[in-house]
């Protein structure tokens, strides 16, 4: 049944809204991470009280947006999408033998390693294929469970299934021998364990009472597929999870296994690509394709290609390689070309997998349930992420460990992350550049249920167009950076914020990092234009701020933005959502946020000139938000005067020049 129409209110009805000054100290942590807004103390500023503007609480209704008051098109929507929809993931492939493989070895989960594996009657073994192939050779896996690790891999090669069957590598045995106790707790001896602790710089005094250390062991166990979570002790258990007693090497459940199968992990790795010398050859410094394959339960990550430093423990920190600013000509040229395709990675303690080297490409693949990060780059350039989908990371939630399902990092170039589906991380943000990253390219991605959607941190340049943000705590968040262009996304009960603090390479908690991405004072250029915001519940942060704390007042007065303009906010009336913080404004802390645009106008110069507000719902504006369709019902046109869609971004997003007057991410019609 239909719902009745809504009131509409005039804004003379509305009183004298009060602008103040945020104590941004209450809303920030150091590293300006953990903002929340509505939860700062709001105090009338006096220096500014009287120059700031009497506030319109009361932005545009619908009815009169389609009077005329915004410019609109009323051409029906095109059936072209962004992002695409799908298909996104492994598809289903029957694999031909390549042609130009120079030697092709057919392996089996029941081969023979002394078998030559030259037809596909006499499989060898996965590890005895690893050991023979050189460069340009193929390794065909017939269907099946290979319970294997520890394999390293120095020459490109192609690793991909028998035709359509099945093969998945498993980082876990069976436990088959267990012992009854009292209380209903069973227990096993286990050899292969994997205790670990968290990295040097977490901060035990912060949150060692939010995540028990037990977490961090990178010990797993399944009970008929099921993943169980740790307990610290005995007494803890119930009827999900597992102990481990590491000093006696004993394993303990409170499930009878009895007709169950319970599988512990075995391995702390499947395949390390290495650019070293391995199995009597030299490396020719080319990654593997890999295709069609499944890798799951594996202790640590189950994917690694190395860089000039090699693998480290999980009790070392995984990414300082390089160290410091250096020049890219002199890193990511270890192992190059890496390709993944079709390929499924689940279930990894730490992460799926860390990737080092320059041409990688990660395409239709599934990365899901693991902790700190799910797909991990490192010190690469001209890579391409597109049409995968990652879910669920840091199923474990640690606190104070920075969980990304893609985390880009320590100076790449040209990182392009193009349609991809990333869904469910309540605890975790979605796709994070951080830490001296140039030109980074991120377009047509679908980012839903996540902390912070599209992180951009210490990092310089990147186009971000055509992507959906869907309820996260921030959809784009551009921290400490410089020339962060956004472009025609639509936000869906999410927002966007540009912050900077103070910090710098002087006495960091993290040394080097700084010192990769633009200075304090150079942390400026930003453009966010053409965007939509539709808000119609209440969320902690406004729909955009632009942040800086106090103590950075006097030090820097120029805006974040080059641009801040033809963005259309659609805040519903009843949900009582701040609409925008701007700094720095005159004023004590420099900051201010207001309720409506036209606040925002009268207290700035040129900033939100050409956007607009509007009083509505989702269901008022997209087709179908009950179905997560998220284009318009109706385009909404950039204003006369407006800034345009640069050319080089339409190209980008394959959007004509009529298609670009649309605001958000679907293009409108022609």
């Amino acid at each position: 049944m239909c719902s009745p129409p809504r009131e509409r209110r005039d804004f003379r009805e509305f009183p004298r809204a009060n602008v103040s000054a945020i104590h941004v100290s209450d809303v920030f942590d150091e590293r300006g991470l953990a903002c929340r807004l509505s939860s700062a103390v709001r105090r009338p500023d006096p220096t500014t009280a009287n120059t700031l503007p009497r506030m319109n609480p009361n932005p545009l209704s619908l009815r009169a947006l389609f009077a005329g008051a915004v410019v609109l098109t009323f051409a029906p929507v095109l059936a072209l999408a962004q992002p695409s929809g799908g298909p996104y993931g492994p598809q289903p492939q029957t694999y031909e033998v390549p042609s130009g493989a120079a030697h092709v070895y057919y392996v089996a989960p029941d081969g023979s390693a002394d078998a030559a594996g030259a037809s596909i009657e006499a499989p060898t073994t996965l590890e005895s294929a690893i050991a023979r192939v050189v460069t340009g050779d193929a390794i065909i896996l017939r269907g099946g469970t290979y319970r294997t690790g520890g394999l390293v891999l120095n020459q490109g090669v192609s690793i991909q299934p028998y035709r359509d069957e099945k093969p998945a590598l498993k980082g876990t045995e069976v436990a088959t021998e267990w012992t009854s106790l009292r209380e209903g707790i069973w227990r096993t001896k286990w050899e292969t364990l994997f205790p670990s602790r968290p990295l040097d710089w977490w901060r035990r005094e912060r949150e060692g009472m939010r995540t028990p250390l037990h977490r961090f062991n990178n010990d797993m166990l399944f009970v008929d597929g099921v993943a169980f979570h740790s307990a610290g002790w005995e007494g803890e258990l119930d009827a999900n999870s597992y102990y481990i007693d590491y000093d006696a090497g004993y394993v303990y459940i409170r499930v009878d296994p009895t007709g169950k199968l319970v599988e512990i992990t075995a391995h702390d790795s499947a395949l390390v690509c290495t650019p070293k010398e391995a199995h009597g050859k030299k490396a020719d410094n080319k990654g593997p394709a890999i295709r069609g394959i499944t890798f799951t339960q594996y202790a640590y990550r189950a994917l690694e290609v190395e860089g000039k430093r090699g693998s480290v423990p999980s009790t070392v920190e995984p990414t300082d390689d390089p160290i410091g600013l250096a020049d890219p000509a002199t890193f990511g040229k270890e192992v190059v070309g890496t390709l993944l395709e079709n390929v499924t990675i689940t279930h990894c303690s730490r992460v799926a997998g860390y990737f080092r080297g320059d041409n990688l490409v990660i395409r239709n693949c599934l990365v899901s349930d693991t902790s700190t990060e799910g797909i991990y780059v490192i010190a690469s350039s001209d890579c391409l992420l597109e049409r995968n989908i990652i879910a669920r990371n840091n199923v474990e939630q640690f606190t104070g460990y920075y969980p990304s399902a893609v985390k880009i990092f320590n100076q790449t170039r040209r990182v392009v992350c193009r349609d991809n589906l990333v869904i469910d991380h309540p605890h975790s943000n979605g796709i994070w550049y951080d830490v001296g990253n140039r030109d980074g390219v991120f377009i047509n991605n679908w980012i839903e249920g996540a902390t912070a959607g599209f992180f951009f941190e210490i990092s310089q340049g990147v186009v971000a167009a055509g992507n959906v943000f869907v309820n996260c705590e921030t959809g784009v968040r551009i921290l400490n950076s410089a020339d962060a262009r956004i472009y025609n996304n639509t936000f869906v009960n999410c927002g966007a914020g540009f912050g900077r603090d103070g910090r710098s390479a002087t006495a960091d908690h993290f040394a080097w990092h700084p010192s990769t991405g633009p200075d304090v004072e150079e942390r400026t250029g930003h453009v966010f234009e053409g965007n939509l915001i539709v808000n119609d519940r209440k969320r902690e942060l406004p729909a955009a701020y632009f942040w800086q704390p106090e103590n950075l007042c006097a030090r820097l007065t120029m805006p974040h933005a080059t641009s801040v303009d033809a963005n259309a906010y659609v805040i519903a009336a009843s949900a009582g959502q701040k609409t925008i913080t701007w700094s720095p404004i005159p004023g004590e802390n420099c900051v201010a946020t207001f309720d409506t645009l036209d606040a925002l106008r009268a207290a700035t110069d040129g900033v939100e000139e050409h956007s607009v507000q509007i009083d509505a719902t989702l269901r008022d504006v997209f087709q179908s938000p009950e179905l997560k369709n998220f284009k318009l019902s109706r385009p909404i046109d950039r204003v006369a005067g407006a800034p345009s869609l640069p050319e080089e971004v339409r190209k980008l997003l394959g959007w004509t020049e009529s298609q670009a007057r649309t605001i958000g991410a679907y293009p409108g019609g022609e």
